[in-house]
């Protein structure tokens, strides 16, 4: 059974089944949903928890096995929870897990709950995996993204009582907390409760968030690239400087764009071939949120264009290395800005001299 993080409250408040099975790479979401688990767990009069963290290849499983059927004097129900950091049990764990699973779906005295990172397709294909989700409940939690930030940070906000103004005054302040959290989902929690120690409820000016709220954000190449292709220039600003700041190899940024417009230029050749964009995006290995911002650009890319932004690409491969390249600049980072802008403005439709002139700006 699939849950949403959204559905987890409700949930809960109808009653608790006996195997949750938690996976994700952002560690605050995953965090609180398994702090909800664990009251709902406590409520519910299971009184006694045990963890167990499996680390190595040669990690024992008897002994996980053995705690779903051991209570104490003390305690009629138990909570087990099994943390697998790496997201991979072994081979041993496979089919302990599976044996897990089967024996929760008839237990009332015994709640397990597994802890995983982001998986990937085939992992989430594996028998031990589709085991958990079968006989528990599976709760995938993924970072929030940008564009969910400001409402997320709004209803934060209002949990502790507090709000922003109405109108584009309010989304102004939303979007500069946004700006300063971005990448950062727990430094971003930390700024709400700050601003809950600072100020009563009601609401709060731009003044009072501008002077409390850090400048924490976390910036990857991944995110990079998802601003990049959907035209956003000042997050893209924002991005490569803090990327520079926090001494990101200019190699690792020039190969994220470059392999953005290599794929583009792939997919332009698939379906001016005749091939659908499904499908020429799925030959492409281009998925999730990519995906969706491929095809919003496809229709504005031409062949033209994408041919000259190969060619800058490969200048400023040579530029990242050392080398020289006439009309361009002379460092690595200055290089990196106008070829990521170049691109970002081909994305936005913007063409010309004018779309030239901010890419070298």
């Amino acid at each position: 059974m699939q849950l949403s993080a959204g559905q987890l409250g409700q949930h809960l408040a109808k009653g608790l089944k006996s195997l949750y099975t938690l996976h994700g790479d952002e560690p605050l979401l995953i965090q609180e949903a398994a702090d909800a688990i664990r009251a709902a767990a406590r409520a519910a009069g299971y009184g006694e928890r045990s963890v167990h963290t499996v680390a190595g290849a040669h990690f024992d499983w008897s002994e996980v096995l053995a705690a779903g059927g051991s209570l104490s004097l003390f305690a009629e129900r138990q909570l087990v929870e099994i943390r697998i950091p790496s997201g991979k049990p072994g081979k041993d764990g496979s089919p302990a897990l599976q044996q897990i699973a089967q024996a929760a779906a008839g237990s009332d005295s015994t709640l397990t709950l597994v802890l995983l990172p982001k998986l990937d397709r085939m992992t989430r294909n594996s028998a031990w995996f589709v085991a958990l989700e079968s006989h528990g409940v599976a709760i995938q939690l993924d970072p929030i993204e940008r564009h969910a930030l400001p409402q997320w940070i709004a209803q934060r906000l209002a949990r502790q009582g507090q709000r922003v103004a109405g109108g584009d005054e309010g989304q102004r302040t939303l979007q500069f907390f946004a700006d300063r959290v971005e990448g950062n989902l727990l430094a971003a929690h930390q700024e709400i409760q700050k601003l809950a120690l600072l100020h009563p409820p009601g609401e709060l000016g731009f003044e009072q968030v501008e002077s409390a709220v850090l400048d924490v954000a976390r910036y990857d190449v991944f995110k990079l690239s998802e601003a990049v292709l959907g035209g956003q220039p000042a997050r893209v600003q924002r991005m490569l400087d803090g990327l520079r700041a926090e001494g990101v190899a200019e190699v690792l940024v020039h190969y994220t764009l470059a392999e953005d417009i290599r794929a583009l230029r792939r997919v332009k050749e698939a379906t001016a071939a005749g091939r659908p964009l499904p499908v020429a995006l799925r030959e492409q290995r281009v998925w999730g949120l990519k995906e969706r911002l491929f095809e919003r650009v496809m229709p504005r890319l031409t062949t033209t264009a994408l041919d000259n932004l190969l060619y800058s690409a490969h200048l400023v491969d040579g530029i990242v290395k050392g080398l020289k390249a006439p009309d361009w600049p002379a460092g690595g980072w200055e290089a990196l800005h106008r070829l990521a802008f170049s691109l970002c403005q081909e994305c936005t439709g913007a063409t010309g001299t004018a779309a030239a002139q901010r890419a070298r700006g």
